[in-house]
């Protein structure tokens, strides 16, 4: 099979496996699924930010801005074609996207893990921000992004 054909279905099925997963979790809290516990509760919270809902203030541009955003990083990765890329970055373009959806469907995207355990009441701090399987996809993709970065041996394609 050539590789940018490889390269594509595996990004393909990546990002809309990513998605879906996603979508489907989100579904469960979005319908009224609540947990608590004394480390993580599983709760329902719209952000209308980015990460610690930083840059809020943009308001329906954030969506906007980020699709381009989004996109971008999408057509680079085509016009690249390294296969070893393809599964990190459709874990990143996939959680990227779902919540891109999130805030045209809910206005904010769909966020519902908080961790407020330990460490946290040791360092003095009520707990860590709320977030969603899709953010848990894009951070993994970075690190793995990262790794293939620094030991350019893992990825002979």
């Amino acid at each position: 099979m050539p590789k940018h054909i490889r390269f594509n279905t595996i990004l393909f099925f990546t990002i809309i496996g990513i998605f879906i997963i996603d979508q489907n979790i989100k579904m469960l809290f979005v319908d009224g699924f609540r947990y608590y516990t004394n480390y993580m509760d599983f709760i329902l919270v719209y952000n209308k930010g980015v990460a610690f809902s930083m840059f809020s203030f943009l308001n329906e541009w954030l969506k906007y801005i980020q699709l381009i955003l989004v996109s971008s990083i999408l057509l680079y990765t085509m016009y690249l074609k390294k296969v070893c890329y393809a599964i990190p970055i459709g874990f990143m373009l996939g959680g990227a996207f779902s919540n891109i959806y999130d805030r045209f469907i809910h206005g904010g995207v769909v966020d519902m893990f908080y961790w407020h355990g330990w460490p946290y009441p040791i360092m003095g701090q009520d707990g860590f921000a709320v977030f969603n399987f899709a953010d848990v996809m894009i951070d993994l993709a970075v690190a793995w992004i990262l790794l293939l970065n620094f030991k350019p041996k893992l990825c002979k394609s």
